[in-house]
């Protein structure tokens, strides 16, 4: 899982961007540059954005602004950061969606969204794994002499006090799916040999 951390060149820059990336998420640094920001974004599918304001903070609001109305980002979690106080009205009139937050509180907005994402990436790992046993139970189920493998490893019943000293038969296992013959190997045709003219 991806976080596009969009904030314009400076010296603070990476700083800020390595104190995000510790929280476990991936992040990715791009400036708030049309296009390159946008086509990023749908490449990439981050699960969350975080547009800095220290920096042209007019061109972060239209940035954010066209990012919380596009189709293939209008659902990902916006996080404003550095809004200075007197953009703090327009932003929040135009990005209502948006959370405004310090970077504490994105670092850890995020470990807990990475952790979540880490849990149903499991979870869908798991669900498949078990869709691939049903499916190979059924296949087996479909081939003559098919024993379910819950009747094959069913614990014996024990056995009642033996009588006399009677001899015990061995058990029998259980059938087991027959597999077909290999083809018999052809053998190498033999070299007719010219006759000898004596």
């Amino acid at each position: 899982m991806s976080v596009l951390y969009l904030h314009f060149e400076s010296p603070e820059r990476e700083g800020r961007a390595q104190k995000l990336g510790k929280s476990g998420a991936h992040v990715v640094t791009l400036e708030p540059r049309w296009p390159g920001f946008f086509e990023q974004a749908k490449k990439m599918k981050p699960y969350a954005i975080a547009i800095d304001f220290s920096y042209a903070p007019s061109h972060a609001l239209e940035t954010a602004d066209y990012l919380s109305k596009a189709r293939e980002t209008k659902d990902v979690a916006i996080y404003v950061l550095r809004v200075p106080e007197d953009r703090l009205e327009a932003v929040k009139k135009r990005l209502p969606n948006a959370a405004f937050v310090t970077e504490p509180e994105l670092g850890e907005r995020l470990a807990a969204a990475e952790k979540e994402a880490v849990r149903k990436a499991l979870e869908k790992k798991e669900a498949a794994a078990a869709a691939r046993k049903i499916a190979r139970e059924k296949k087996r189920a479909e081939q003559p002499g098919y024993v379910p493998r819950a009747a094959a490893k069913a614990p014996a019943k024990p056995a009642k006090a033996p009588k006399a000293a009677a001899p015990k038969k061995p058990a029998r296992k259980a059938a087991s799916p027959k597999k077909k013959p290999a083809p018999p190997k052809k053998r190498p045709a033999k070299k007719k040999q010219p006759k000898k003219k004596s």
